[in-house]
């Protein structure tokens, strides 16, 4: 069972999930999942459909912002913050270790102004090493 790292009281990570996690997620009372995994990045990977019609039958929104690894876009940032605002909370992001998924929701925080130290504290505590993001969001400020 994939278990959910919190990143703030409205935002968690996890690796791959599969339809099976979703009843797990809906338990710990998630209301939203986004998928940071293309389909078919690796072998065996569930496909995206699978772990969204669970998640309907839950009423958990589902929302796909594929994102190749180490390839991330200003227009992912932009999905992603809006997926932020948008869906109802909590979230769940989820891609292949979590690492896009923290990312983006770092990057996405930082432009909306969350200082460097924060986002850096929050992605330690979940597990995660986010001190190049806040590096270049502080080149960005």
């Amino acid at each position: 069972m994939t278990q959910a790292k919190w990143v703030t009281d409205d935002f968690a990570v996890a690796e791959q999930i599969t339809a099976d996690d979703v009843d797990a997620m809906a338990a710990a009372g998630f209301k939203s999942i986004i998928c940071n995994r293309p389909d078919g990045e690796s072998y065996g990977q569930p496909p995206r459909y699978e772990i969204e019609a669970v998640a309907q039958e839950h009423d958990i929104k589902f929302s796909y912002i594929p994102v190749v690894s180490g390839q991330l876009t200003m227009e992912d940032i932009a999905a992603m913050s809006a997926a932020l605002d948008e869906l109802p909370k909590p979230i769940l992001a989820f891609c292949r270790s979590g690492t896009r998924s923290i990312q983006l929701w770092g990057l996405a925080s930082g432009i909306k102004g969350l200082a460097p130290e924060a986002i850096v504290s929050a992605g330690t505590a979940a597990g995660y090493d986010l001190s190049g993001i806040a590096s270049w969001l502080s080149q960005k400020a």
